[in-house]
């Protein structure tokens, strides 16, 4: 197989695992972070960092516990077929990864935390795709900082030949929320990714709807169902994006589209936004789709992170961050990517999960 991206017939994905340990068990006593968004895990296992090949492999890595099926992202690139995942994670003889490689995932060993061992990892990748895990939502609940992770994969990605980065941050504005330090971090990843050279493009992400039922946010009650939001109350807005949908859609419309330069992807930032609208209305979606009545809400003051709760309370006082994009994201549809709805979600994960 020759380099030239005109005779480029197949291409391959790689996903980076490292344990099976849940995050939520790093926090065994007060209101655990899987109650409140475990989509931080579906962040970094089913949209793991990214990594696409001169003989067009795409490498994904995330920091964190293993997904057994590898995640939205690996499902997403096999069910298209352009590429071929490969799988970094810290034990490549786990029940994880040889349930990949059964799928027709290459597994190789490596870390975030680990340079050298990325370089190794990534050689042979055109492309990344990368998420990074806070210390306080990683299994142990310590570890190397978003900021080292982050400028480890952008130097290890450079120095493999990676071609094109796509590097997912989730936005916060103002510097008034001092302890949201994964906000800060992530920010400062994306201005060292600017300044490497490489080709890249970057997703910003909001609120994931799969929170709702991931958190048990949701509950079912005696007659109907309840909710309880973290910090949110009903009348605040959030930007929602349907992760395991949505996500994958974007990565793809990047990756089969960033070689045409006539596109003008690199450098861009590109929100994935499914839908923006209150509390309040997103429990009337769910409750239509899950035709009930009314779901009575209440608050939770405190999720007992204060970087989580200051996050959430960013993202109430902005109305998600995200108002000044359009929905669907015309960039992302220029590109051939088709956005999902909330009202799917509320009818294809939700419904069936409650029902």
């Amino acid at each position: 197989m020759t380099v030239s991206q005109s005779n480029y017939s197949l291409r391959y994905l790689a996903l980076t695992i490292h344990d099976k340990t849940h995050i939520s068990d790093a926090f065994p006593d007060a209101f655990r972070i899987s109650q409140v968004y475990p989509y931080w895990r579906q962040v970094a296992h089913g949209i793991p960092r990214l990594l696409w090949s001169r003989q067009l492999r795409v490498t994904i890595h995330s920091r964190g516990s293993a997904e057994a099926d590898g995640g939205s992202v690996v499902d997403a690139l096999l069910k298209d077929g352009t590429f071929v995942p490969r799988a970094i994670t810290r034990d490549p003889d786990s029940d994880a990864s040889k349930k990949l490689k059964a799928r027709g995932v290459e597994v190789v060993k490596g870390d975030s935390g680990d340079k050298t061992g990325l370089v190794r990892a990534l050689k042979g990748s055109e492309g990344v795709f990368a998420v990074t895990l806070p210390p306080f939502f990683q299994a142990s609940g310590h570890g190397p900082s978003e900021l080292v992770q982050g400028t480890n994969i952008v130097d290890a990605a450079k120095e493999a030949g990676v071609r094109f980065f796509i590097w997912s941050i989730f936005k916060l504005s103002g510097g008034k929320y001092t302890n949201a330090v994964h906000y800060d971090e992530k920010a400062a990843v994306q201005e060292y990714l600017a300044a490497s050279g490489l080709i890249h493009a970057s997703l910003h992400l909001p609120g994931f709807l799969e929170s709702i039922y991931q958190n048990q946010l949701l509950k079912k009650a005696d007659s109907g169902f309840t909710m309880s939001w973290p910090v949110f109350k009903e009348a605040d807005i959030e930007a929602w994006v349907w992760v395991s949908r949505d996500v994958p859609a974007a990565v793809l419309a990047l990756l089969k589209n960033y070689p045409d330069p006539s596109k003008q992807i690199n450098g861009k930032t590109y929100p994935v936004v499914t839908g923006t609208v209150s509390c309040a209305k997103l429990m009337e979606l769910a409750s239509n789709a899950l035709e009930c009545g009314e779901i009575p809400a209440t608050t939770i003051p405190s999720t007992g992170v204060v970087a989580m709760d200051e996050m959430l309370k960013a993202h109430a006082e902005h109305k998600g961050l995200f108002q000044d994009t359009p929905v669907p994201n015309s960039d992302l549809v220029a590109l051939g990517m088709k956005f999902s709805t909330l009202e799917q979600f509320m009818e294809t994960e939700l419904k069936p999960r409650y029902t």
